[in-house]
């Protein structure tokens, strides 16, 4: 049964073109100002989400993305500022890429966060998609092996550090702490100061490939995922593997526990308005994630996606095709009601759903959006939102 509903903000600035017949995605150069508005937007999502009712915003963690599109470099040091902006709203990591941090430095922003905002920041961490990122700042990327590898020692780290008086670790990158003299005595383990009060080592994160070594290590620690892009009713086949990771270790879920379904959806009177309306902002999502592997494509298309124009003919998927397929939802209200209530029906474990407006999608679009949903569906499953959507 649905419980909460959040939205996921990648950080994108509102871009002057968008849509096929836009700039290309490589072509697209913005001054530190432009770029800094981001802050501003993200602030004001969060402000509506509060007084709407919803449960979080999640955002992600990027860098050196002058092209607009993710452009949150640090997110336990935002989510203290928008805590102290709002009342409610719970503000989601989706996700700190480890690989690209220490891992004690990232615990310790985390149980930071946890403290100054009363519990109002859910952990979250990644491995990272962005070769650009994660090379520059010291971690592996290229090699797929290498990349895993790091990061289940790192989070291991880190939720070892979350919980424990006092721990040590010795693996393969880290040898924790060092054999080193402090203070007239050898160092053998370590305490990090400080550990969250609140939320404790709760950990979300992001269900990719769904392979069974994720996934196992994922159960094995009690880390909870989010199925994104839009593609839930689809998803089933991860979501099926996702419980059968948990149950090989040993817990009894129902099918869809543990997990957060993301959505992408437009409401408008009609599908066909929706689509339209929508159609720029979905463009605009291919040109920036079919490049890195998130969205299948030839490289045909992946070369007519760099190009002005001229997609029709080139087999490049469409707003029409994903609504066909219920990987978006674009039409009236009632009809996300019915979405969302066949998402229940087929996944009875399932108790948090992300609803969000796609990459490129204007600051002020966004939070429309979200006040249709909050007014229109969400009471349907929450009891919340409808009377906030009316202040």
């Amino acid at each position: 049964m649905i419980k909460r509903i959040a939205s996921l903000f990648a950080g994108h600035i509102d871009l002057e073109d968008m849509g096929q017949l836009a700039t290309p995605a490589n072509d697209r150069l913005y001054d530190n100002a432009a770029l800094a508005t981001v802050f501003d937007k993200a602030e004001a999502m969060a402000v509506a989400m509060d007084r709407l009712g919803y449960h979080a915003l999640w955002m992600a963690e990027h860098h050196f993305q002058r092209e607009g599109y993710e452009c949150i470099p640090n997110l336990p040091l935002f989510f203290v500022h928008l805590a102290h902006v709002t009342k409610r709203l719970n503000f989601g990591c989706g996700f700190n890429v480890a690989p690209m941090w220490h891992p004690l430095r990232l615990a310790e922003d985390y149980a930071t966060a946890d403290i100054l905002t009363r519990g109002r920041v859910i952990f979250g961490v990644g491995r990272g998609y962005h070769t650009r990122e994660v090379e520059s700042l010291g971690g592996v990327l290229q090699d797929a092996d290498a990349n895993r590898d790091l990061f289940e020692e790192q989070v291991e780290i880190i939720l070892k550090a979350l919980t424990s008086d006092r721990f040590a670790h010795r693996g393969r990158a880290y040898d924790l702490p060092p054999d080193v003299p402090y203070r007239g005595y050898r160092v053998e383990d370590l305490t990090l100061v400080p550990r969250p009060l609140y939320r404790g080592a709760e950990c979300w994160q992001p269900i990719v490939s769904a392979k069974p070594r994720g996934l196992d290590f994922m159960a094995k620690h009690g880390i909870k995922g989010i199925v994104g892009g839009g593609s839930a009713l689809m998803a089933e086949r991860p979501i099926v593997a996702f419980k059968e990771a948990y149950e090989r270790a040993g817990h009894d879920v129902a099918l869809g526990q543990n997990l957060c379904l993301g959505l992408n959806f437009h409401i408008a009177p009609t599908r066909e308005q929706a689509i339209r309306e929508a159609t720029p902002y979905f463009e605009e999502h291919l040109k920036m994630f079919a490049p890195l592997g998130m969205v299948p494509m030839t490289d045909a298309q992946m070369s007519r996606l760099g190009e002005r124009g001229g997609w029709d003919d080139a087999g490049i998927p469409t707003l029409t095709r994903a609504v066909e397929t219920g990987s978006w939802y674009c039409g009236p209200a009632d009809g996300f009601v019915a979405y969302l209530e066949e998402l229940q029906e087929k996944f009875p474990g399932l108790e948090d759903v992300n609803v969000q407006s796609s990459m490129g999608t204007p600051g002020a679009v966004m939070i429309e959006q979200l006040e249709r949903f909050a007014a229109d569906v969400m009471p349907r499953f929450t009891g919340r939102g409808q009377a906030s959507a009316a202040e």
